[in-house]
């Protein structure tokens, strides 16, 4: 579920602010919710540095790593889902993208805005949208062909365009409108529980907006040369996203006073501009963000979840090109942004799923197993991580137990009619909450009941066997190792 550089302006917005109906501007909360957005970067910085080490140190992606956790029929539940969401995700960034890319011509070619549209209005996309979506789906197609060791120019050139832009747009912001007008100058209007309980919401939505690269970090930390190389996100991540929050607020609070509108969507912030240059490169910058998102937390993770649902079959190209047709085109995003306000709802509020799914994994390999795996027997269905018939009922009970309590916030988040009172408090906090418990419940079950099957006295990271697993025949043996080196070579 990743998002766009693009939308981290609406880091700075929790959903806790409240709508004056006087002023038709948010009662901010920039006081609180800049520090509450820098503790929950710090938090999810540090569980994905906790889940990426085990992908930096076994060099195995998370579909894989999620079987000794959840049992290797159980783990497909996640797997599944996830490739799912990337893909509904991947059409959704592509046509942000797109919007960037109209944004670009517009500055070269400002007669693109009066093209007269031949699509009816049933399509919700007009001819130039659909241009300039066909143009951001061609850009980043190629990508998807490239192995994903070898683009890292892209993402190099990403971290070098990008933060020089938000420093521009921050600079601009303070030039053109002092900082005492605007959304910095309001003062939050949440005071004692109230407060609490937004500033707690905050923190959830900053933990959420890397929910799901929490869970599946291990498919890219798999490359690293060390464990070490990838400690640098417990800096980058808390500083890099707290400032671009922060840059929203203060571009935003410029917007109300130049433009009379709150304009937490960059661009169209870019579309009030007359300088077609500033509007250009800032339009590209977005592009850059835009497409290395997309590949890397949409695409690639749909790639590697495919190729391990048909290791035979699909690698990663090959799942990242599915992706790129069904996801793109099939799915029909610009009709989902149009009219499934109520799914966009459910796959934001999909954090119910990915704090429980983190919290047991990590719990499981460093605290149940106390990172002594058997990376072999992840490979095969009836190895030592068979559990129960292929479920690991302990990580299911997880999951029982601290998913429900959340629901039917989630169910509010999607049908605001449904009223499900003290519900809303709790999917406030979904993120903190299920990781907690589900980690909390999964501990302590896999203490009383421990899968013995599973415990080791060390760790086993290639094709030796310990006397005790011999679960598999010989032919399932010579199976599950063509399915080892399928998996290595996707």
């Amino acid at each position: 579920m990743g998002r766009s550089s693009s939308f981290i302006f609406s880091l700075a917005r929790p959903s806790a602010w409240k709508l004056e109906p006087e002023s038709s501007t948010f009662a901010p909360s920039s006081a609180w919710s800049t520090p509450a957005i820098a503790v929950g970067h710090v938090l999810i910085a540090i569980v994905m540095v906790l889940n990426g080490t085990v992908g930096a140190r076994l060099h195995i992606p998370f579909p894989v790593l999620n079987r000794s956790s959840f049992g290797f029929w159980l783990s497909y539940f996640s797997v599944i889902s996830r490739v799912v969401l990337s893909m509904f995700w991947f059409g959704i960034q592509t046509y942000v993208g797109s919007e960037c890319v109209y944004q670009m011509l517009k500055a070269i070619w400002p007669s693109i805005a009066h093209l007269p549209n031949r699509l009816p209005p049933s399509a919700n996309i007009t001819t130039s949208g659909m241009i300039c979506y066909f143009i951001y789906w061609l850009i980043q197609f190629p990508f998807m062909l490239i192995s994903p060791q070898k683009i890292r120019w892209l993402f190099l050139a990403k971290a070098i365009i990008v933060p020089p832009t938000w420093l521009a747009l921050l600079i601009w912001a303070f030039v053109k409108v002092p900082p005492n007008t605007g959304l910095l100058s309001q003062k939050a209007v949440l005071s004692g529980g109230e407060l609490s309980w937004a500033w707690l919401s905050a923190l959830n939505s900053a933990l959420g907006i890397y929910a799901t690269l929490g869970v599946n970090i291990p498919d890219f930390t798999r490359y690293a040369k060390n464990e070490r190389a990838q400690y640098v996100q417990l800096i980058i991540i808390p500083i890099a996203f707290t400032l671009a929050s922060f840059v929203g607020v203060a571009v935003t609070s410029a917007g109300i006073t130049l433009y009379g509108q709150v304009l937490w969507d960059p661009l169209k912030l870019i579309d009030q501009w007359d300088n077609r240059a500033a509007a250009f490169f800032t339009s590209f910058s977005f592009v850059l963000g835009t497409l290395g998102t997309n590949i890397s937390a949409n695409s690639l993770s749909a790639g590697n979840d495919m190729t391990a649902l048909c290791p035979r079959y699909i690698n990663i190209r090959r799942g990242q090109v599915i992706c790129a047709f069904l996801g793109g085109w099939a799915l029909c995003p610009w009709e989902i942004l149009a009219s499934a306000k109520g799914f966009l709802s459910f796959m934001n509020g999909y954090t119910v799923f990915l704090g429980p799914i983190t919290g047991i994994m990590i719990t499981d390999y460093w605290l149940v197993h106390r990172t002594r795996v058997d990376v072999p027997s992840m490979y095969r269905p009836h190895g030592r991580y068979r559990y129960t018939y292929g479920v690991n009922w302990r990580a299911a009970f997880a999951i029982i137990v601290s998913v429900p309590p959340t629901l039917p916030g989630l169910i509010n988040s999607i049908n605001t009619k449904i009223q499900v009172g003290v519900g809303t408090r709790l999917f406030d906090i979904a993120y903190i909450l299920g990781f907690t418990l589900a980690s909390i419940v999964h501990f302590t079950l896999s203490e009383l009941f421990p899968a013995r099957e599973t415990m080791l006295d060390h760790a086993i990271l290639d094709q030796e066997t310990l006397p005790d697993d011999r679960s598999s025949s010989r032919s399932d043996d010579k199976k599950d190792h063509d399915q080892v080196d399928v998996m290595k070579v996707a």
